[in-house]
């Protein structure tokens, strides 16, 4: 599959449900994962994209996909790839790959939900959209996304309260401290209906850096479901350390 464009004819409803092609009824919204998966992780220092380097004995993005794996109430997993990347060419992984990335994350989200749509997922089907280089996501937490947004309107996506006092900078120096008590850091999963967010990125454009800040442009207002400190994404050299030591432990935990 080619680059795909962000170009959609826009609905005003989106159906819930999609019609079982053996009988014709409505079958419930199905869920679907999202993994961004075309970045070239050029802050974290590394030769090739993060998302491939190896954490705790196996590529980054392969600790991702067995988290998700290890969801059974999913349908399926999309890995949005650049294209030529053929990386899970020499790779057991059960997930789907579509080689659509795009030059910005949104971009490689709304071909990813395209792809998915031309796959058979349906619009009114959830979709959850995590970063690859989040490789510290738990089974568990997944399922407490899915479990506080499934019936929810909008939809959400995990976050984490601001933990730290907050500083405003000017010119290198501190010119006030923020108020933190209403600050939360967005994490992902986030999840939403593949056809309005689909919509909402069209409308927000290609700058938005989440999938929650599309929905935000079009007047929705996600659910923050509570997440965990240690579902931060690799982003500089030394998190890698830190994701690898978390690992290990987890790893010697299950014995």
């Amino acid at each position: 599959m080619g680059h795909t464009t962000m170009t959609t004819k826009p609905s005003n409803s989106l159906p819930l449900a999609h019609p079982n092609p053996a009988t014709g009824a409505l079958a419930p919204a199905r869920l679907w994962a999202l993994i961004p998966c075309a970045g070239t992780g050029s802050r974290a220092g590394a030769e090739g994209p993060k998302q491939y380097q190896p954490v705790a004995g196996k590529p980054m993005v392969l600790h991702t996909l067995a988290a998700f794996a290890a969801v059974r109430r999913l349908a399926g997993v999309l890995v949005v790839v650049s294209e030529g990347d053929g990386f899970f060419e020499h790779q057991n992984a059960t997930c789907l790959i579509a080689s659509c990335g795009g030059s910005t994350r949104a971009s490689s989200v709304f071909n990813g939900l395209s792809a998915l749509l031309e796959r058979g997922a349906a619009p009114g089907d959830w979709v959850l959209v995590h970063d690859a280089a989040r490789c510290l996501i738990t089974p568990e937490q997944i399922d407490a996304l899915i479990d506080a947004c499934q019936n929810d309107a909008v939809g959400g996506l995990l976050a984490l309260k601001l933990p730290d006092t907050l500083k405003r900078e000017a010119n290198g120096r501190v010119a006030e401290t923020v108020e933190r008590g209403d600050k939360w850091l967005a994490q992902t999963p986030q999840m939403f209906r593949i056809g309005a967010l689909q919509q909402a990125l069209q409308a927000a454009g290609a700058a938005v850096t989440d999938e929650s800040s599309a929905m935000e442009f079009v007047g929705q207002a996600p659910l923050l479901v509570e997440g965990s400190a240690q579902n931060f994404k690799v982003t500089y050299r030394q998190d890698f350390a830190l994701a690898h030591a978390v690992l290990l432990a987890r790893f010697s935990a299950k014995g």
